[in-house]
């Protein structure tokens, strides 16, 4: 089982796309809690991820979200970002053979092109990130947040689609 940890700040309907998504996984019984970590929203975030049956920690570090999951391994994801059809399957069989950090493929249409990858490194947890609980605990640092631990990472591609936030 997984824990999804989301840090947010005044993105309620791009939450709700992104918890919508998750509904597959919870069903199939691969997730086990889902966190918010909301930064000082003044939207509706806080009725959104109570409606979802989120644990939502307002103002706290994300180190509190580390010790609010339930599961040994995080799947850290964006407000707005939207995992496609057929994620369960390739998130469950990576965390069974107990493999690294891992982040999704961008979908077919949401690609950046060629020399943007190249060029600009663009934001490290916009493909989402799959890592153990036990090595984001030995990456963190007090202070930083969930794109500051994907940073510099080398993470395995899993063959499952996202569409990243900020291409919505």
């Amino acid at each position: 089982m997984i824990s999804v940890l989301i840090e947010t700040q005044n993105s309620d309907e791009l939450l709700a796309r992104t918890l919508s998504g998750l509904v597959g996984g919870a069903v199939e019984g691969l997730l086990s809690d889902v966190i918010i970590i909301d930064h000082g929203s003044v939207d509706q975030t806080h009725r959104v991820a109570d409606q979802a049956g989120c644990i939502f920690l307002q103002d706290q570090p994300l180190i509190d979200g580390f010790r609010r999951a339930r599961s040994d391994w995080f799947l850290f994801l964006e407000p707005g970002a939207r995992l496609l059809d057929g994620w369960i399957e390739p998130v469950a069989v990576h965390v069974e053979r107990m493999q690294g950090p891992a982040c999704f493929t961008r979908s077919h249409t949401h690609r950046r092109p060629f020399l943007s990858r190249v060029f600009s490194p663009g934001n490290p947890l916009a493909d989402g990130l799959l890592i153990s609980k036990r090595q984001s605990m030995a990456l963190f640092n007090p202070g930083k947040k969930a794109v500051d631990l994907a940073r510099g990472l080398a993470m395995k591609r899993l063959r499952a689609e996202i569409i990243p936030a900020a291409l919505k």
